[in-house]
């Protein structure tokens, strides 16, 4: 009973309850870019392969780790004096966020052309300056308490997390609706309203970032003078347009195909030609001495050294695999989650009051109970646990599709097919949303424990990145996969994803039993063994 009281005792910590204010403005921006983004691009009549492609606009998500050293590493003139390293850089990210999104609402995606790359324009930038305050806000939480804390600082910031996305969603849906617009009946300034108020939210992140206390610095600032930092930000930039610019040329020069596994290996193409030439840039800039050759090998080599080096070669490969398959099998399918409760018929108020408020409370509820239960148990044994119920509940969304009353085969047991494809949407939100936010915690937690101190920002922007990467890149292609396979395929694709995560975990546990101190805190440390 005992081991229970001090699982729950912990949430009590006030800085639990900062990382819930945190999490909620970490959790305004994402569904602004896919699901909230998604149905007012449908109900402007852009194509629905269109609509999901826009979800790259996220792709900031993915490459963070390339521009957190730095946040780690960069000062700003007058804010790290007055704030301090960690505020100054998270107020900078939300005034971003808050620039991106009114960005967005000033643009009419439904007049096409201009206005179209305008927005995207406007959602990478809302893309990348959410990635920067995730860099922070991740690194605040891994300094602001030890190892023993993260659990419940993890719980505490999903639950925040989902809040925010209650209100980007949810909210931003029955608002939207509010004001009349729908589907066959598009109304641009309810979108607009919509947006600007999505915005006004961003305060609550900001007077957050005002009011705490910047966290205390674990290791000593590095030597290098103000010159150094500008040089490794014109790298940095140099870096970013080679890839833009070569993202876009070489999507000039590849054919267009219908088929959508060649389509998808021509955009891998396209992404890895993009990263290469950005790495090079950046190598030939380093080489021809144009940073400070210590301060780059210090920046972006010692974090990756640094983690090879205490995990050791095979292992490593085996942690990262993991880490960027582990969340391969709800992201694909929540990325075309708003195309298909559209598709299936459900109204806007329908969709916010299952999927973004239910739904939402479920998550919340799922992280809670993710963030007791390894505080409690193991971080592994509930990774496990996660990544069974986070496959398995896929297939629910197959009984939304049987149940429709326009379905070419129904499910033979209700006289009422609209009242059971209902039910069956609220039972596939609850199982769904119960097992992501359990497995998110678990998961944020599990990152946590395998980040250095000395290289925060760095090491779980790297995490994280990946962890969205290929999940991302795939969910892309959702709507082309659909359009080939149908949903019920589709659903019973994602679920199958889960398996090879599985074998991934088991043999990253055995790996780590081989290292006697990442074994003892990943799998013993909240056990009280």
């Amino acid at each position: 009973m005992s081991r229970w009281r001090d699982a729950f005792s912990v949430f009590l910590d006030r800085r639990v309850f900062v990382m819930l204010f945190l999490g909620f403005s970490a959790g305004i921006p994402i569904l602004l870019i896919f699901s909230s983004l998604s149905l007012w691009l449908g109900e402007a009549g852009v194509a629905r392969s269109a609509v999901t492609f826009f979800s790259w606009a996220a792709l900031g998500y993915s490459f963070k780790f390339v521009w957190a050293p730095l946040i780690d590493e960069v000062p700003l003139p007058f804010l790290t004096q007055k704030l301090g390293r960690r505020r100054g850089w998270l107020l900078i990210a939300q005034l971003l966020i808050v620039t991106a999104i009114v960005s967005m609402a000033m643009v009419d995606p439904a007049q096409g052309g201009l206005s179209l790359t305008l927005m995207a324009m406007s959602a990478v930038l809302l893309g990348f300056s959410s990635a920067t305050q995730d860099i922070v806000i991740d690194a605040f939480r891994i300094e602001v308490g030890d190892v023993n804390l993260q659990a419940a600082l993890a719980a505490s910031y999903t639950a925040g997390y989902r809040i925010g996305m209650i209100v980007a969603g949810a909210g931003a849906l029955f608002l939207a609706s509010g004001l009349g617009t729908a589907k066959g009946n598009y109304i641009y300034e309810a979108w607009q309203f919509t947006y600007l108020a999505m915005a006004a939210m961003m305060l609550v992140g900001i007077v957050t970032t005002l009011v705490i206390k910047e966290p205390p610095r674990k290791y000593a600032p590095r030597p290098w003078a103000g010159s150094d930092y500008g040089r490794l930000v014109f790298v940095f930039i140099c870096a970013v347009i080679g890839f833009v610019l070569t993202f876009i040329q070489v999507g000039q020069w590849l054919p267009s195909v219908e088929d959508a596994f060649f389509g998808f290996l021509l955009q891998c193409v396209r992404m890895v030609a993009a990263i290469a030439m950005a790495g090079v840039l950046g190598y030939l800039l380093v080489k021809v001495g144009a940073v400070n050759r210590a301060m780059a090998h210090q920046v972006w080599i010692e974090p990756v050294k640094d983690f090879f080096t205490r995990y050791g070669l095979k292992t490593a490969f085996v942690l990262l695999a993991l880490i960027g398959l582990y969340r391969i099998s709800d992201i694909v399918a929540g990325v075309i989650s708003n195309v298909f409760y559209q598709d299936m018929d459900f109204t806007k108020d329908q969709i916010a009051t299952a999927v973004k408020t239910f739904g939402m409370a479920m998550v919340i509820l799922g992280g809670f109970l993710g963030g007791l239960l390894t505080q409690r148990y193991s971080v592994m044994k509930i990774l496990i646990a996660g990544v069974v119920l986070v496959s398995f509940t896929n297939l629910a969304f197959i009984g939304i599709v049987y149940a429709d009353p326009t379905a070419l085969v129904q499910l033979p047991w209700s006289a009422d097919p609209v009242l059971l494809k209902t039910v069956w949407m609220y039972f596939a939100v609850t199982v769904d949303n119960l097992a992501a936010g359990l497995a998110s915690a678990a998961f944020i937690a599990f990152l946590s424990s395998l980040t250095s101190v000395s290289f925060t920002a760095v090491q779980y922007a790297i995490f994280s990145s990946l962890m969205t990467l290929i999940p991302k890149v795939i969910g892309g292609y959702s709507g082309t996969i659909v359009d080939s396979i149908g949903y019920p395929a589709f659903f019973a694709l994602t679920a199958a994803l889960g398996v090879p995560v599985l074998m991934l975990i088991y043999l990253a546990k055995y790996r780590l039993g081989l290292i006697a101190p990442a074994a003892v805190s990943l799998d013993k440390k909240t056990t009280g063994d």
